[in-house]
């Protein structure tokens, strides 16, 4: 990889993506913030003006996509480090989501990443080199009450990126599932699409936003060093938990999960296969 990498990030206008893409033009690199919006950039753009390419993008529209991605290597001369954040929430229950909901969801938080992996495989690929970061969540590994689809569309990108770990890396491309812990991104606020609350999920409703709370947690710059360390190990991890209690908190799902397969082993096995 060469001293001075070219990042292609989504999302990049607001949260974790704009914290990446800071972090990545501090250290000297090169960066293609892709976001539908990029008017919030102008002020980082100033700042780095050889540096930093916005680029306007909405990565549900697979042609754009493809464009983007081509227009972007060019512009620097390939690219090294690519960061698939673009996302949004989905809150509500299940019965309640629509299916324009559910769909124009998916678009964005699964189907928008596989478009970006699809379309930088080729410039990576020829470069024989290339870190692709996924970004899913915490909570990926199970669902949970009103965040349903979201979590579906981030274990849906989980499964995927496995995958591809194992398809890309003899060219030599390493793929890592980064794991966000609960930041500060305006996921929650901007970033969210409600469904219409129906009045027989009332009690569940409010008992899910009390658990939530009102803590917004970290800011996503304190995310940024973590993200600059995992790029510059050459053996970087298949999967990364970002954020300390974050950690022990899926450790404590996963254990908890191991317990319901133990509870109820003797009807598994009860079954040949």
């Amino acid at each position: 990889m060469p001293s001075t990498r070219t990042w292609f990030i989504t999302g990049a206008s607001r949260g974790l993506g704009r914290a990446f893409a800071e972090a990545a033009l501090d250290a000297g690199d090169r960066v293609v913030a892709a976001a539908r919006n990029v008017d919030p950039l102008a002020g980082l753009a100033e700042k780095y003006p050889q540096a930093l390419l916005p680029l306007t993008l909405d990565v549900s529209d697979r042609g754009a996509v493809f464009e983007a991605v081509d227009r972007a290597a060019a512009a620097f001369d390939g690219l090294d480090i690519v960061v698939n954040n673009a996302g949004g929430m989905l809150y509500g229950m299940v019965e309640e989501a629509t299916e324009k909901q559910i769909r124009d969801h998916l678009d964005v938080n699964f189907f928008g990443a596989v478009w970006v992996s699809q379309a930088v495989l080729p410039h990576l690929r020829a470069r024989g080199s290339g870190r692709l970061l996924q970004v899913t969540s915490m909570g990926s590994g199970g669902g949970m009450a009103t965040v349903g689809f979201y979590g579906a569309g981030k274990a849906a990108l989980d499964s995927v990126s496995e995958a591809l770990a194992m398809e890309v890396e003899q060219f030599g491309v390493k793929v890592t599932i980064v794991q966000m812990g609960g930041y500060s991104t305006g996921l929650f606020t901007a970033g969210t699409t409600q469904t219409a609350p129906g009045p027989a999920y009332a009690e569940l409703r409010a008992r899910m936003e009390a658990m939530w709370g009102d803590e917004t947690g970290p800011e996503a710059s304190t995310a940024a060093p973590a993200i600059m360390k995992l790029v510059a190990l050459p053996d970087p991890p298949q999967r990364l938990i970002l954020g300390d209690k974050s950690f022990d908190y899926v450790l404590e799902m996963d254990q908890a999960r191991a317990e319901q397969y133990r509870a109820s082993e003797s009807l598994s096995r009860m079954a040949p296969g």
